[in-house]
C-alpha cells in the first residue's frame, strides 16, 4: 500500500519503542520491570508509581489475585519516556498456565526481553515463550538476571543459549566475578569496567568506572577470591573478544542472533546500562501484514488492532477497556474509523493512556503506542480499525486448551451476573468456551490451557460479580479444529469418547481425550487437517467449506 507519509507521523514513529518481557516463572522478570520503570523516571522507588493523584505503591501485578500468589496472570501495558523515547513496555505472564495472553500480547511487540536466571538457564516456558518470538520473527535481546548469586558460568550459558535455542548469543557485557564475588559489570565495546556498591535494591546505585586493563584487586571490595576475579574475568573477555559471535545487527533484527546481558535486577547492578544499551539495539515500529500487504508505520492512515480486552480494570467504572497497538498513522481522540469485521464507522471519543491499573485521556498516538479505549461491546479480540479503505491485519491465533470443565452458578438468584461476568472474561480471552453442537440445549464447556486459569476466572466471578461457582471438570485433554485439504469434503468418523463442538465465533472444533485419539482421527482422514492453532477469523470460519460429521 503505498501513499505519501506525513512527516510528524514519520518522526513521532521514530521515537517510539514497544517491546515486551518474556521468562519462566520467578526468573525475575517483574522485578526487572520495576527497575526499567525506575530509570525510566515513573517511579522513585521500584513499586511506588508516580501517578497524576496519588503516590500509591503499585506494579505491572495490579491485580489482587497476582498479589496473594506472587505470580502475574495478565499482561500490562507500561509507557514512559526515557532520553526522548516514548517507550511502550508489555509485561507477560511468566507462568504456563497464561501463556494465550502472552502469545496475543507478543503480537503487539517489535522486541522482546528474554530473561534468564543465571542458576537455572533456559527453563521450560522461556523456551516455549522464545519459539513463539522465533515464529513471528520478534528479535529477542537477553538479560541473565541474579549474577550475584550462585550460578553457572557466563560461558555455559551463551553455549546453551546457542544449543537450546538454535539461535547465536554474543555477549554485550560481562560480570565481573559472579554469586559472592560479584563485583561489577564489564561493558565489552569499550572495555570499561563498571563497578557498584551494594545498597537498597529499590533505589539507584551509585558506581564508579575504571578501564579494564587499569583495574587492581584492591579497588574491588574485601574477598578472599577478589585478587583472582580480576584476573580470571580479564581472561574471559578476552577469549569471549576474539572467539565469540560478532554482533550484527541485520541477523538480531531477523530473529538470527540475540545480544546478551549480565545483570541483577534485585539489586540493580548493570539494568541502567542495559536499558541504554537495549534502546540502542530495540527496532523502531515496522510494518505490518494484512490482507492487502504490508502496511509501514509512517502510512499518513491511522490504523491498528486489538490485541488484549480487559473488563473491570478499575472497579470504579466498571467498564471493559480494549487495547488497541496503533499500527500506522496519527490517532486522534473522537476521530472516526471504521471497524472492519462489522463495516460500522465508530468514534473514539473515551480513549485512554493506561499505565497498570492507572489511565488518563489519551488525546493522540502514533504507531507504536497502546490505546487504551471504553469497549461498548463492539470489540473482539483480534479486531482491526482503521481509516480509508478497509483491510484486515493478521488474526490472532487461539490455542488448543488442555483443560476442560463445565462452571455452574452455585447461587440461582445471582444468575444474571454469572452469566453477565463469565460473558466477559470470554470476550477478553480469560477462558475459552465451547458449545456442543449437537445438544439444544447443553451447558457451555470451558477450556483453559493451564488449570491456575479457572482459578482466575473463579476468582473474578466471586470478587467482581459476586457470583460464587462450582467446578465440574471433564476428560477432554485437547481441542482440534477441522480443516479440509485441497478444498475436498470428507465426513468424519470421530472415536466414541470424541466430541464435535462450536467454539466461542462459532468455529468447528473436535475435543478428544487423549493425544493418540486425535492422531488416529487424522490419520483415519487424510482429507482434513486437525489444527492444533486456529488463525481464521470469523469472517473466513463463514466461508470455509463445511465439514460433515456422522
Amino acid at each position: 500500500m503505498m501513499c505519501e507519509s506525513n512527516p510528524i507521523v514519520q518522526r513521532e514513529a521514530a521515537r517510539r519503542r514497544t517491546f515486551a518481557i518474556i521468562s519462566h516463572p520467578d526468573a525475575g522478570k517483574t522485578t526487572l520491570t520495576e527497575k526499567l520503570l525506575l530509570y525510566g523516571g515513573r517511579v522513585d522507588v521500584a513499586g511506588a508509581v508516580r501517578g497524576r493523584k496519588t503516590q500509591r505503591a503499585a506494579t505491572s501485578d495490579w491485580m489482587e489475585l497476582e498479589r496473594q500468589r506472587g505470580i502475574s496472570v495478565s499482561s500490562t501495558v507500561l509507557p514512559f519516556e526515557y532520553r526522548g523515547l516514548q517507550l511502550n513496555l508489555l509485561d507477560t505472564p511468566g507462568h504456563h498456565d497464561f501463556s494465550e495472553d502472552t502469545y496475543r500480547t507478543l503480537m503487539a511487540a517489535e522486541c522482546a526481553i528474554m530473561v534468564i536466571d543465571l542458576a537455572k538457564g533456559i527453563e521450560e516456558q522461556t523456551e516455549k515463550l522464545f519459539r513463539v518470538c522465533a515464529l513471528r520473527r520478534i528479535p529477542v535481546v537477553t538479560f541473565v538476571n541474579k549474577v550475584d548469586r550462585p550460578g553457572r558460568e557466563p560461558l555455559e550459558i551463551l553455549a546453551e543459549i546457542e544449543a537450546k535455542l538454535g539461535i547465536a548469543a554474543t555477549a554485550q557485557n560481562w560480570p565481573l566475578g559472579t554469586g559472592f564475588d560479584f563485583r561489577g559489570i564489564v561493558e565489552l565495546p569499550s572495555q570499561m569496567v563498571h563497578l557498584f556498591e551494594k545498597g537498597s535494591g529499590g533505589h539507584r546505585i551509585p558506581f564508579q568506572s575504571v578501564p579494564l586493563p587499569s583495574l587492581v584487586p584492591n579497588m574491588l571490595a574485601p574477598s578472599t577470591s577478589a585478587p583472582g576475579v580480576a584476573e580470571r574475568t580479564s581472561d574471559e573477555v578476552e577469549l569471549v573478544a576474539s572467539a565469540g559471535e560478532p554482533f550484527d545487527r541485520s541477523r538480531f533484527l531477523a530473529g538470527d542472533l540475540t545480544p546478551v546481558f549480565f545483570g541483577s535486577a534485585l539489586t540493580n547492578f548493570g539494568v541502567e546500562h542495559f536499558l541504554e544499551r537495549f534502546l540502542c539495539h530495540c527496532p523502531s515500529p515496522g510494518a505490518h501484514a494484512c490482507d492487502r500487504g504490508r502496511i509501514p508505520a509512517e502510512h499518513p492512515h491511522f490504523s491498528g488492532f486489538i490485541f488484549k480486552i480487559q473488563a473491570n480494570l478499575d472497579p470504579r467504572h466498571r467498564d471493559r477497556v480494549a487495547f488497541v497497538r496503533v499500527c500506522s498513522g496519527r490517532f486522534r481522540r473522537e476521530m472516526e474509523v471504521l471497524h472492519v469485521r462489522s463495516g460500522k464507522k465508530l468514534r473514539l471519543t473515551r480513549s485512554h493512556r493506561v499505565f497498570g491499573q492507572e489511565r488518563e485521556t489519551m488525546d493522540e498516538a502514533f504507531a507504536g503506542d497502546i490505546i487504551g479505549l471504553v469497549n461498548p461491546g463492539e470489540f473482539q479480540l483480534g479486531d482491526t480499525i482503521c481509516e480509508g479503505q478497509p483491510f484486515s491485519f493478521e488474526p490472532l491465533p487461539q490455542f488448543s486448551p488442555e483443560y476442560f470443565a463445565i462452571l455452574r452458578c452455585t447461587d440461582t438468584a445471582r444468575r444474571k451476573q454469572f452469566a453477565r461476568g463469565l460473558a466477559q472474561l470470554i470476550e477478553e480471552g480469560a477462558i475459552q468456551q465451547f458449545t456442543d453442537s449437537s445438544a439444544a440445549r447443553a451447558e457451555p464447556i470451558l477450556a483453559a490451557v493451564g488449570e491456575l486459569q479457572f482459578d482466575v476466572v473463579r476468582f473474578r466471578l466471586e470478587t467482581e460479580y459476586n457470583t460464587r461457582t462450582q467446578i465440574e471438570w471433564l476428560p477432554y485433554k485437547l481441542a482440534r479444529w477441522p480443516r479440509s485439504i485441497e478444498g475436498t469434503s470428507t465426513t468424519i468418523k470421530l472415536p466414541y469418547s470424541a466430541k464435535m463442538v462450536l467454539d466461542q465465533n462459532k468455529g468447528m472444533a473436535i475435543l478428544f481425550t487423549s493425544k493418540w485419539d486425535a492422531e488416529y482421527c487424522a490419520r483415519e482422514h487424510p482429507g482434513i487437517e486437525l489444527c492444533e492453532v486456529r488463525q481464521q477469523s470469523t469472517q473466513d470460519i463463514d466461508r470455509r467449506q463445511p465439514i460433515p460429521m456422522r
